[in-house]
This record gives structure tokens, sequence and C-alpha cells, in this order.
């Protein structure tokens, strides 16, 4: 299976990569939209300020095509930044418009929920609890921890587009959005040992099935 890693300058491209060809894929790091289209998934990295990478992706003219992605219905998958990237907005610095391929806005975690004073960034080991089931999440993992970094999260979401969550000081945090094609996790899957091999893995399977 060929794997196009989408590089628009902000993303740790390495450590996925590494992942992914463990997973037995041929992987391609490019912008060159002649080479992405010749893979038979995509993956959208992300480290940084969403401004930044909104910015990154419309001068590079992938803004346009990841909505080409979407239109033909292409596997895609973003992690960490590259899934805050796929909604409609984030008050990251200013407020900056997304790609909008799922509903909702990223917002900062305040560090106050109800009186109750807690760490920001959410880094770290969290539990992820699953809600729905997408197609190509067929079975179940023995680990039930990934490993979260970020400061800003997903906020007014289509429920039914929520695939599990973590909770956070009694924040409810999007931690796999889906939607057909479209998959979003929030924490690294190449980072987050036995479940995140697993997840990457199972989607991996669900793509090749197609």
């Amino acid at each position: 299976m060929k794997i196009g890693v989408i590089d628009y300058g902000m993303g740790n491209l390495f450590s996925v990569e590494q992942a992914l060809k463990r997973l037995g894929c041929e992987v391609i790091v490019t912008s060159d939209e002649t080479e992405l289209d010749a893979t038979d998934a995509l993956l959208l990295p992300g480290v940084g300020a969403f401004p930044d990478a909104i910015k990154r992706l419309a001068e590079m003219n992938l803004d346009r095509y990841l909505q080409k992605v979407k239109a033909e219905n292409r596997p895609l998958l973003g992690i960490c930044l590259g899934m805050q990237l796929l909604f409609e907005q984030s008050e990251e610095v200013n407020t900056t418009q997304g790609l909008g391929f799922f509903k909702g806005s990223i917002k900062r975690f305040s560090g106050d929920n109800a009186g109750q004073m807690y760490r920001v960034p959410h880094m770290g080991w969290n539990e992820l609890i699953v809600t729905k089931r997408p197609s190509w999440l067929k079975g179940e993992g023995t680990a039930r921890h990934v490993y979260f970094v970020h400061s800003f999260y997903a906020t007014d979401i289509d429920e039914t587009e929520l695939v599990a969550y973590a909770d956070y000081h009694g924040i409810k945090v999007p931690g796999i959005v889906a939607n057909d094609s479209i998959t979003g996790m929030q924490f690294h899957p190449e980072k987050s040992g036995e479940l995140g091999v697993y997840l990457l893995k199972q989607w991996l399977e669900g793509v090749a099935s197609c």
C-alpha cells in the first residue's frame, strides 16, 4: 500500500513516515499533487499554529487539492494539528477558517472548569473512550491509552462524527472523528504505543479493503 504524507512544512514527518513503514507501507513524503494522486491514501500531519498551517496550505495550493481529495472520496487521515485543520475554524491567535470537512470550532483549553484549575496543554497519556465504530474500526485493542500534546481542541462538533474521546478534567476532548473517507486523530498514533499502532493499522486495513 502506498501512503502519501502531505509535506507543507509543518509536521513531524519522520516519526509518521517510520510508523507507516513499520506497518508495511510504501511512503512518499511530498507536496507534489501528481505524486499524491498516485497513492492509495493520504495523511495530513501538523505541528504548530493553525493560522500558519492554513496559510502554508493556501500558498502551496494544497487547500484546494484537499478539497478535491474530499470530493473524490479518497481516504485522508489528519493527525494532531492536521486533524484540527479539518474543522470549520479556529480561534488560535485569531479567528481563521479551516478546511470545513468537519463541523465545529477549535478553541483553547481555558485551564479552569467550574472553578477547578487544570494544566494546559493537555499533555501525556489519557484513556480513549470509543463511542462509535466507523467501518475501518472493526476490533478492540487491548490497550486503552494514547498520547496527547495539545492546547486547543475541537468544540461544537457533530456528535455523529465522533468516534472516540478523552476526558480531561471533565472536558470531553474529541480524540477521533470520522466522516465518510475523512478521519482525524487528535493524539499522535505514532507515539501512542500499542493502541496507537493498533488504530493506525486498523485505518490502513480499512483503506486496503475499499
